[in-house]
């Protein structure tokens, strides 16, 4: 069943003039950063197909972004970097993120549609959590696309870095990035505070160690 307006309308008909939906992408990855999307829709007819990105072939992807980008009545992206990450870790990184991506709208949403069920923007900003929103919500549908495809083509264009495979697996863990960490060790684009780096005893010394309580890490290598 494609996404469907029924959240947007229903919050609308609370008194939000304005709906923002969000998504993001590169959670887990182990290199790149973490990107956040809003989008604001006049609750217009969708692009035809629309869904959660992860549904999509990545031409299908490519396509659908730039139906979007002349169909939404809003658009904001953020990003929060690998050094973010490390530093504060991914809750306080994704709100950092998100905070940006709402900075770049037109105009202030008066609610927010946060795909999940954790709410990691917090106030001042009114959250309403949708598990799957992704594929129910139709503005959340289309931020999935947009983060992706922006987040993805900034991987693939990392000059110097053809090695670990960024241009195909966006800096998730696929086994030309395993090996490529093995051999090279990681580049200024990984998140150094990953537990990946336990599992690589020559690059164990470049782990950068956090305040637990900032937030958690990523699984190791291998397992």
């Amino acid at each position: 069943m494609p996404p469907t307006y029924a959240l947007e309308r229903l919050l609308s008909a609370g008194g939000s003039k304005t709906v923002a939906g969000i998504d993001e992408v590169g959670r887990g990855a182990w290199a790149g950063p973490v990107a956040v999307c809003a989008v604001v829709t006049d609750l217009s007819e969708p692009p035809s197909g629309l869904t959660d990105s992860k549904m999509l072939t990545p031409a299908r992807r490519t396509a659908m972004f730039d139906e979007i980008v002349t169909w939404a009545v809003g658009i904001g992206y953020g990003e929060a970097t690998p050094e973010e990450i490390d530093e504060l870790g991914m809750t306080e990184a994704l709100r950092r993120a998100a905070g940006r991506a709402l900075a770049e709208l037109p105009v202030r949403p008066d609610v927010v549609i946060l795909d999940g069920k954790h709410d990691y923007l917090g106030a001042p900003w009114p959250v309403r959590c949708e598990i799957k929103g992704d594929l129910s919500c139709v503005s959340v549908a289309a931020a999935s696309v947009v983060a992706k495809v922006r987040r993805d083509t900034y991987m693939a264009s990392l000059e110097g870095v053809e090695e670990y495979g960024f241009a195909d697996n966006a800096g998730y863990p696929s086994p030309t990035h395993q090996q490529a960490l093995a051999h090279l060790g990681p580049t200024k684009h990984h998140r150094l505070s990953w537990s990946y780096l336990d599992d690589l005893p020559q690059w164990r010394h470049l782990k950068r160690h956090r305040n637990p309580l900032a937030g958690e890490g990523q699984l190791g290598l291998f397992g």
